[in-house]
């Protein structure tokens, strides 16, 4: 079992079992400026009985986590529990959201922005509709294995239209969802719904979470900063927290003393902000700034997506001149393979391929046609046990009472002539057309297995005098496919 340190003192480490649905260690890659606080180094634990209580708490968690997996929800839960402020960066498809997972992150955001970019070419102006969202998610959390949140809009709809709309994110994978108080999505001249409007939505989102039996984190957002004032928009956060939302957000937030002031209101429930790059009203703060301020979650939702098309129209652009994108502005064919899984597909691909024994040295492989097929002809054909094995087209060993040493008989006079066996597919394309030594009959099922039962050699006996072309069968077999056989 891996383990991940999760609770660190100055004198000790306490491990815990690291899931394997989930990355929540608490390790920054490098690039990162997500700092964490210090609390926890504070106090050494020392054989002492707070010590003891710590351990015991471990193990019964410990014993917890082995006995049921964790849901997505709780792993988010758990993140949000964590001191410091946490990084989430907004991902549109199943590739974006890979490359948040393997850049360290340890949760994502989902943005209707790009997913409507990216997935329509259209505005996010209430154009997509939440069936493409449901679907999209479904994507992008089957794709990774870190919390995912989900851009629930404003619930597409009333408070039934909520209910279904957080069901439906719950069965997509979703660890939680964000839902809006806005009028009708991004449109011209921010608009918002009436606060009782706004505080039935949460209470709807609570009570789809409840009957689903699920721990999906709500995330409730307000638009009413710009819509009507900064006094409304706190005033609609304290009511979605008595409501039951698990994370607050106020939108465009216009300057730090705003941003200060809404993390004092409610302050048990977490606090997420919105670092709109390139233009928006919200002052851009660095991780420490934030948690400083006090938030808990931040999430970045331009970024993927605009630097997606800024590297896209440049690619273009120097297409259209005759070149190519330089080998530093892009990944290399294998890094791609990589990031896609191509490596860990053949890896597995070689668990389940069928192993072949290879044949005697004098036996000759052909590969005109190799099938394996249970057949069942009520006229001429025996029944072929599905647990034949792959038949393989070999070249017949021969045998001396089919005449084929050269000893008289009716039969040895054809030992110069063919066999030509054709077969058409039922869709009309040929799928074999061979030819054999009419004295090779040994093996011949193991051609064509549909000719099991037939008795070649009395055809062949009955056409011994007959000179020129003869079609001795002319059948479809019980899949459609045309069999003949000709003697040449």
């Amino acid at each position: 079992m891996n383990l991940q340190p999760l609770v660190r003192s100055r004198c000790c480490t306490v491990s815990l079992p690291h899931t394997r649905s989930f990355n929540l260690s608490t390790k920054v890659p490098p690039s990162s400026n997500l700092t964490f606080g210090s609390s926890l180094h504070q106090r050494p634990l020392s054989a002492s009985p707070a010590k003891r209580g710590v351990l015991q708490l471990v193990a019964a968690y410990s014993r917890g986590r082995e006995s049921a997996p964790e849901s997505p929800a709780k792993a988010l839960r758990r993140i949000l529990d964590l001191p410091g402020v946490h990084q989430a960066p907004a991902c549109f498809d199943a590739l974006s959201a890979k490359l948040v997972e393997r850049a360290g992150f340890q949760c994502c955001l989902t943005s209707g922005f790009s997913i409507s970019a990216a997935r329509l070419g259209l505005p996010d102006t209430g154009l997509i509709s939440y069936g493409e969202m449901v679907d999209q998610g479904q994507q992008i959390t089957q794709a990774v294995s870190i919390p995912v949140i989900g851009d629930g809009d404003n619930g597409y709809g009333n408070a039934i239209n909520v209910k279904r709309t957080v069901k439906g994110y719950i069965k997509a994978g979703f660890a939680g969802i964000l839902l809006e108080d806005q009028a009708c999505g991004h449109t011209k001249g921010r608009k918002v719904v009436s606060r009782e409007e706004a505080v039935i939505r949460i209470r709807a989102a609570v009570d789809a979470r409840k009957e689903s039996g699920s721990d999906i984190v709500i995330v409730a957002r307000t638009d009413s900063r710009q819509a009507v004032s900064l006094d409304e928009a706190l005033w609609r956060s304290r009511a979605f927290a008595d409501a039951g939302a698990d994370v607050l957000f106020i939108d465009a937030l216009t300057s730090k003393e705003e941003m200060k002031a809404f993390c004092g209101i409610s302050s048990p429930v977490p606090k997420m902000a919105n670092m709109l790059e390139g233009g928006g009203k919200t002052p851009i703060l660095n991780p420490l700034e934030l948690e400083d301020v006090g938030y808990k979650l931040v999430t970045y939702p331009l970024s993927l997506i605009g630097v997606s098309i800024r590297a896209m129209q440049e690619a273009l652009a120097g297409i259209r001149g005759g070149r190519i994108p330089p080998p530093g502005s892009m990944p290399s064919f294998e890094e791609v393979k990589e990031i896609l899984g191509f490596n860990n597909y053949y890896d597995e691909e070689k668990r389940y391929s069928a192993s072949i024994t290879p044949l005697s040295s004098e036996r000759l492989t052909s590969n005109v046609y190799s099938l394996q097929r249970r057949v069942k002809d009520d006229a001429e054909q025996k029944d072929q046990s599905p647990q034949d094995p792959i038949v393989e087209v070999i070249t017949p060993d021969v045998y001396n009472n089919y005449g084929a040493d050269g000893s008289r008989g009716s039969f040895s006079g054809i030992w110069s002539r063919t066999l030509r066996v054709k077969i058409t597919g039922r869709d009309g394309f040929e799928k074999l057309d061979v030819r054999i030594p009419a004295g090779f009959l040994d093996g011949i099922t193991n051609i064509v297995p549909a000719l099991g039962g037939v008795n070649i050699k009395e055809l062949l006996n009955e056409a011994a005098d007959e000179m020129g072309g003869k079609v001795l069968l002319d059948f479809n077999d019980t899949i459609g496919d045309r069999i003949q056989v000709f003697l040449e």
